[in-house]
This record gives structure tokens, sequence and C-alpha cells, in this order.
């Protein structure tokens, strides 16, 4: 049975009620909450909220919405059906934050997945717009990354992506011994393996993978910096 299909089960049993649909998504208990109904539908709701931060949502968004979450044909209504009662919900994207974050406690592998996710959605119009950059950032915040962590993740998405070090997350005055050696550590920290083994849903694993890829970009642009 897909996600989508266990979203379906969950909503038919939850009825329309944005209440009992919060109470949901707080019944947390997974012993792997990435694959959890909870999260998959708090994740459909912040991508909702997302599309809407700017105060309009568009079909580039609701395209990179569907980019993000790999939704088969059959089951696009049990979807559409979360997403528009997320974009009615007066209750605010903070809610949906809280709920994801309280699932992982200080695992912040999978949450990074998200903000990733989140970026990707907001990008789909070829702009950044301030009301998308403020909720990124309180997601970020909610799920416990302080700014510098939130500027290293907006770098592999936004202009300033043309600084490596930001990437990385590291000084430019650093050797390179210890730039190896942080590189080593965001390889097996962000690597897809690690996510396929926890049981990641598929489209949290692509999402890592896009990821991986501009790590090792950044890295190898300093290197290169480094030997010339």
């Amino acid at each position: 049975m897909s996600i989508w299909t266990r979203i379906a089960d969950v909503l038919s049993a939850a009825g329309t009620s944005i209440g009992s649909f919060l109470q949901l998504l707080g019944s947390a208990g997974a012993e792997r909450p990435e694959t959890s109904i909870a999260f998959t539908i708090g994740m459909v709701a912040l991508g909702a909220k997302m599309a809407k931060a700017d105060g309009v949502v568009t079909e580039d968004e609701i395209t990179a919405f569907k980019q993000v979450f790999h939704i088969p044909e059959a089951e696009l209504s049990a979807v559409a059906r979360v997403f528009n009662m997320a974009k009615k919900d007066t209750a605010g994207f903070e809610t949906y934050a809280r709920q994801i974050a309280g699932l992982f406690g200080t695992d912040k592998t999978v949450l990074e997945d998200v903000i990733d996710g989140l970026f990707h959605i907001a990008k789909a119009d070829n702009a950044l717009h301030p009301g998308e950059h403020g909720f990124l950032a309180k997601v970020a915040e909610i799920f416990g990354f302080g700014p510098a962590d939130f500027a290293r993740i907006r770098a592999r998405h936004v202009a300033v992506a043309d600084d490596p070090y930001l990437i990385l997350g590291v000084d430019r005055a650093k050797t390179v011994e210890e730039i190896k050696a942080r590189y080593r550590v965001l390889v097996r920290e962000y690597h897809p393996d690690r996510h396929i083994a926890a049981g990641v849903p598929e489209e949290m694993i692509e999402i890592a993978t896009a990821r991986l890829q501009t790590i090792n970009e950044a890295y190898e642009k300093i290197m290169r910096e480094k030997r010339a």
C-alpha cells in the first residue's frame, strides 16, 4: 500500500474536520516517523502553505509540488484534498511545522530534506519572494536550525550558492585536510543510501540525492581553488 493510499484511508476516517486532521497529525509514535502518515500529511500541508506564502498559488508552484511528491494519477484527488484543507486552514503553517518537528526530536536529517523540498516549491516561479523567505526561515527555526544552518541550506538554492564554502559550512581559512574531513562527515550524514536504509519515502530520497550532488560540486570547486 502506497503512502498516498494510506493518506486516503486516514482522510476517510477523519472526514473534512480540520480539528480531527490536526489530532491525527499529533498522534505520533511511529518507530520510523519519516514513513508515518502524520509525516506525509504534514509534508503535503507545509507544501500547500509554501505555495501560497507569497499570496498566490501559481501553476509553476503546483507543478513543483508534484515534482517533490511523486503522486500517482489515481491518488491525485486524495492529495488535493489535503492540499486544499491546508491552504484554507486558519491555524497557520507553524502548526504543521511543529507537528513534523515533534516527530523527529533531535534528528534533523529528514527535516533538512523537508526544507530543501520547500525551497524547490518556492523557486518554481523563478523568484524567492520575501513572504516565502520568511516562511522558510520560520520553518527552519521551528525545526531547530539556527541562522547559520539556514544560511547554509539557503545557499544550495539561491544566488549565494556560488559560495561553495557556505554550502559545506566551512570557513575559508580551513586547511585542505579540515575541509576534506567536513566533506566526509556531510557525505556520511546525507548520503541517499542512509535514507533508503531508513525506509524514507522515494520523494525524500530524490531530494537527498540532489542535495548530495550540490555538496559534491561545492567540494570539487573548493579543491580546484586550493590546487590553483
